[in-house]
Parts: C-alpha cells; sequence; structure tokens
C-alpha cells in the first residue's frame, strides 16, 4: 500500500493549520486525513495545574515523539491507529481519541514537524511554511484568545520568553530540511496548487 506521508512544519501562525484545512478539500473524503503534532504533547495529568502551565510547549521535548512515531510507522502499513485528543486549556490529554485507517495520503501538520530525524524519514515529502514573525505572532494572538481561552499578557509572556527564541533555535533551522518552501503570506489557491503539483510530481 503506497501512501504518501506529507510534512507541513513552519512557525505558529505561519498558516500551517488553514493550509491543511484547505488542502484536505482537494481531495475524495476518506482519502487524505491530517494528523495534529499539538495532539501528541506530552500528558501532564501527574503534575499540578499551576506547575503545567510553566512547563515549555515550545521545546521538541514536549512532544511524545515515540507514540507519534509509532503511529507514523503504523498508518503507513494501513492499520488504524488511534490519535490522542490533547485539552488545550488544561494541558492534559481528555482520555478520548479520535482513530484514522486506510488512506492514501496523511498530512503531519505542525511546528516541529520537520525537526525530528525519525519523522522526516517516513515522509514521502516536506513543507515549510515560511512566514514573516510579526504575522505569525498576530495570528497566534488571534488563535489563542479564541480557541484555547488565554489571556492577551499570558500569550505576550509566553510569546517572547519561549515561543520566538525556540522559533529560531528549533523550528527556523528545520526549513533546510523541506522539498518546498512556502510564502505563508501568498493567496490560498496558489500554496494548495504548489502543494498538490508537489504531491503529484
Amino acid at each position: 500500500m503506497n501512501i504518501i506521508i506529507l510534512g507541513i512544519a513552519g512557525g505558529t501562525g505561519s498558516g500551517k493549520t488553514y493550509t491543511v484545512k484547505n488542502l484536505l478539500k482537494e481531495y475524495p473524503s476518506g482519502n487524505i486525513v491530517s494528523i495534529s503534532i499539538d495532539s501528541y504533547y506530552k500528558d501532564l495529568s501527574h503534575i499540578n495545574y499551576k506547575k503545567r502551565i510553566k512547563q515549555n510547549f515550545d521545546h521538541p521535548d514536549s512532544i511524545d515523539i515515540n507514540l507519534l512515531e509509532h503511529h507514523l510507522e503504523q498508518a503507513s502499513k494501513g492499520h488504524e491507529i488511534s490519535i490522542p485528543i490533547y485539552d488545550f486549556t488544561t494541558h492534559i490529554r481528555i482520555g478520548k481519541t479520535s482513530s484514522i485507517s486506510n488512506v492514501k495520503i496523511i498530512i503531519v501538520e505542525g511546528i516541529f514537524a520537520l525537526h525530528y530525524s525519525q519523522l522526516r524519514k517516513l515522509y514521502t515529502l516536506k513543507v515549510f511554511m515560511d512566514t514573516p514573525e510579526s504575522i505569525r505572532f498576530e495570528r497566534r494572538l488571534v488563535r489563542d484568545v479564541k480557541e484555547r481561552g488565554r489571556t492577551i499578557k499570558s500569550i505576550k509572556d509566553q510569546y517572547n520568553s519561549t515561543v520566538l527564541p525556540m522559533h529560531n533555535k528549533y523550528i527556523e533551522p528545520s526549513k533546510k530540511f523541506s522539498d518546498l518552501v512556502l510564502n505563508g503570506e501568498d493567496n490560498i489557491n496558489v500554496i494548495i496548487n504548489k502543494i498538490k503539483a508537489l504531491i503529484k510530481s
């Protein structure tokens, strides 16, 4: 079973998720699925909440990479996998999962998608979303307030203390591993057409 695994990386707010949502519409339902690396944050239920919120979630060690690697290996063979569901307000896995199986294209999306060598070896194709830092911050601010129940102050504090430094140290350098670098400010149709052309090649 020849399954295409596409890794899409880029900084927070670079347009990864929006791109994936639009890419999913381009293929028949059931043939393509996306996996967010955010679903694989380590479960911190054993730590009290005050300590949880102080964790550096923009460091590669915050991801359960062994579980993600195992799931991708299984999915690449056509086996069913159960993806964890992570609660970003409490920083724990809620105990439920979502399952995928029998797909032709798997998109792995997240800031660290191209960072881990054990994931890169599983990808068929690798894409990096390159977006100016000011745009990325504005997008993250809107997202975290609306979708993750964060305060503006907590978002700004986290961005300056960990998000930006970790981007420069771990995410930006992973761009060199990509097969295609896309401008996150481009029209979405331009971005989608470039990715589809890469998949066909």
